[in-house]
């Protein structure tokens, strides 16, 4: 048999068994898992645990009262009620232009004046028709005096017998001859004073004058041009110029036929000009225009300012709204506000939510005047700022949210 080794010499050290390792990584668990522990307590803390909550928000902007009160909106355009195309009523040639786009005018000036020498040679010669006419009359009239005269010589010699009644009767034919002669050159003086009348009308043809009070807004012809009234011929113009009133311009908007019975006349209105976003002009419905567009199924409704500004010009794009009522005194300037449904009263104190980096941030606010849903901001938001419609329950402070279109 193999000789049995001998076991006993077999010994552990204990100088080679280190404890060192195993008590460095109990010490190293016991601080991960604290670590952890604090992490879990900051992340409950800060609530990023918790699912995001979904909320519907409002973008604060500035707001005009009258929206908190509109019936109805309508868009148009600035149109003047008194507009004319400027021509003139007879053919001729532009020889003057008194006026340029902008350029303001009263009823009565000129305007522009045509050529119109043919027209003053037709007056030279109706006044000296005229005067040749005056002429005749007095030498009628001479005449007439030398038969009366001779008329009633005869009739007394005839009553006498001293003369034949065959020379009465001349004396009396020549008397009767002679004032229908003086009638007739006194009708012609009228002829030929009627003839100078047409002639100076012919010549104030050549005088376009301004109809009423207006402002030009389109020059259509210059110097040189060929003035028609129809405007037929080629390279002829009609309108030399086109004017309009500028104490007219209303707003005509179109109204869908399903809307127009919340329209009626007097009714106050608020109107916006596109190229003045942020103005608002008071009127009223003028006139609800008595038939409908079948192509678009609507009515035009004119809409009246009550306070024309000089930079109101017509055909600027313009927009109405319908109003229940007339805008109060103060209600004219943009407002903040915030639906009331977004109202949250906290400890006697009014707050809303805003929203920040995905966190509804419970924040104090200062209110003023109620506008039907929408309620006045004096203080604690700003315009920009987003805070939630209708918070729900579960919404606090800090709380993680999502945003909902």
């Amino acid at each position: 048999m193999p000789e049995q080794e001998d076991l006993s010499g077999l010994r552990i050290e204990k100088k080679t068994f280190t404890p060192r390792r195993s008590r460095k990584k109990y010490l190293f668990t016991i601080l991960l898992g604290m670590a952890v522990a604090a992490t879990l307590y900051w992340l409950h803390q800060r609530q990023l645990l918790k699912p995001a909550t979904d909320v519907h928000t409002y973008h604060i902007q500035a707001l005009y009262p009258a929206q908190t009160f509109t019936r109805l909106n309508a868009s148009g355009y600035v149109v003047a009620q008194r507009k004319s195309a400027v021509a003139a009523k007879i053919t001729a040639q532009l020889v003057e232009l008194s006026v340029e786009e902008g350029s303001r005018v009263s009823e009565g000036d000129v305007i522009a004046r045509l050529e119109a020498r043919d027209a003053l040679a037709a007056r030279d010669r109706a006044l000296a028709n005229l005067e040749m006419a005056v002429s005749n009359l007095a030498q009628a009239k001479a005449e007439l005096r030398d038969a009366r005269l001779e008329y009633e010589r005869n009739r007394q010699l005839v009553e006498r017998r001293i003369v034949a009644q065959a020379q009465f009767d001349k004396a009396e034919a020549r008397y009767r001859s002679v004032s229908a002669l003086v009638r007739a050159r006194e009708a012609a003086i009228d002829a030929a004073k009627a003839t100078v009348r047409e002639t100076e009308v012919a010549i104030e043809y050549t005088h376009i004058r301004a109809p009423f009070d207006a402002v030009v807004l389109t020059k259509n012809a210059d110097i040189g041009d060929i003035v028609t009234p129809i405007g037929a011929a080629a390279n002829s113009k009609a309108a030399v110029v086109t004017i309009a009133d500028m104490g007219s311009l209303q707003v005509e908007v179109d109204v869908s036929e399903a809307n127009i019975a919340t329209v009626y006349e007097g009714q106050p209105c608020e109107i916006q000009l596109d190229a003045f976003p942020d103005r608002r002009f008071s009127g009223k419905v003028y006139m609800i225009v008595p038939t409908a567009d079948r192509t678009k199924a609507s009515v035009m409704v004119k809409v009246a300012f009550n306070h024309l500004e000089p930079d109101i010009l017509p055909e600027m794009s313009a927009k109405a709204a319908f109003l229940e009522r007339a805008v109060q005194p103060g209600e004219e300037v943009p407002v903040l506000a915030v639906p009331v449904s977004s109202l949250v009263e906290k400890n006697g104190k009014t707050h809303v939510f805003t929203i920040s980096r995905q966190r509804a941030l419970l924040t104090p606010i200062e209110t003023g005047r109620l506008f039907g849903s929408m309620q006045e901001i004096t203080d604690g938001i700003a315009a920009g700022d987003r805070v939630v419609i209708d918070p729900p329950a579960q919404l606090a402070h800090l709380t993680r949210v999502s945003l909902l279109e």
